[in-house]
């Protein structure tokens, strides 16, 4: 499935850089905000926007560095991407919004309602960061997960794997989804990662994957973000894949249960991308629960 004819492309002159982003919807709707992870970029939305569209107007940013976002000389951590995405915010002028994000987006989504919570209209998220106390939270299998993500924060190994071999688009990707992409779908997804410079972005974020502490700022950092997610009362909509990657179903499962004012969806088959795998249910899903909190807020105004 594919309808990107609705979908509209643009760029916007962020810091010193600029921003590219895929937009959808009616421009006076509440906004949806779209924060994709490592290594991909909209494109992974790009089945999911249009369904959204008739509720919300869709923004789905390229993250600095990932898609067809400008590639500035930075370190592109975490904190980096904050920065920039905060400044994306402030360029287009978007005063509130439903957070929809993956990954490292959920990262980012997190840390931007600890700070922002007025900002925040409800948050959708799927297969999201944290901060894990040892590799066994990370991959509790001991198995080619963590063998792999301790080569990628290893200096030269990391290197080798990402800048040479690209293995982060090559492997990691089509391993994290249960069907095959299409010969289109991987041209789209290694169009931003020519050359080894350009790949650096992907380098960066498995490094500063807060596991056992390290590194210590995005632990703290993540740590607050989430004290404060479960401290937070607004809409909260959780997507679950079988068996997952960072989240296990069992996993899911107890999250949940400590978080107010949260659904959760069951996918079905679905390991770590799973906006590829679902598509058509995450955006109709996501659609219904905005129309529905929309609903509520202006019954409550009423």
């Amino acid at each position: 499935m594919t309808t990107s004819s609705t979908i509209s492309h643009r760029e916007c002159a962020v810091l010193d850089s600029i921003m590219a982003y895929a937009e959808a919807g009616d421009p006076d709707a509440p906004v949806a905000l779209f924060l994709h992870g490592n290594p991909t970029s909209s494109y992974i939305w790009r089945d999911i926007l249009p369904l959204v569209a008739p509720v919300a107007r869709c923004i789905a940013p390229d993250l600095i560095g990932f898609g067809r976002s400008g590639k500035p000389d930075i370190a592109y951590r975490f904190f980096d991407h904050a920065r920039y995405l905060d400044a994306l915010i402030e360029a287009l002028g978007i005063r509130s919004a439903y957070l929809v994000a993956q990954d490292w987006g959920t990262a980012l989504a997190f840390h931007l309602a600890a700070r922002r919570p007025d900002f925040v209209r409800g948050l959708a998220f799927m297969e999201f960061i944290r901060p894990m106390a040892d590799w066994a939270d990370f991959d509790p299998t001991h198995g080619v997960r963590e063998q792999t993500f301790r080569k990628l924060r290893t200096a030269g190994d990391g290197e080798a794997m990402i800048l040479q071999d690209n293995a982060f688009i090559e492997r990691v990707l089509p391993g994290g989804m249960v069907r095959r992409l299409s010969d289109v779908e991987m041209a789209a997804y290694r169009a931003p990662f020519p050359t080894p410079e350009t790949r650096r972005p992907m380098l960066a974020l498995p490094r500063d994957l807060p596991i056992a502490g390290e590194p210590a700022d995005v632990d703290g950092a993540l740590r607050d973000a989430h004290a404060a997610l479960a401290a937070s009362r607004y809409p909260k909509l959780l997507f679950v894949g079988e068996p997952g990657a960072l989240v296990s179903p069992a996993f899911a499962a107890d999250f949940a249960g400590g978080l107010t004012n949260i659904a959760t969806i069951w996918l079905g088959a679905g390991r770590h991308y799973l906006q590829e795998d679902h598509p058509e249910a995450i955006g109709r899903s996501v659609a219904g629960w905005i129309a529905g909190v929309e609903t509520a807020v202006a019954s409550r105004a009423a």
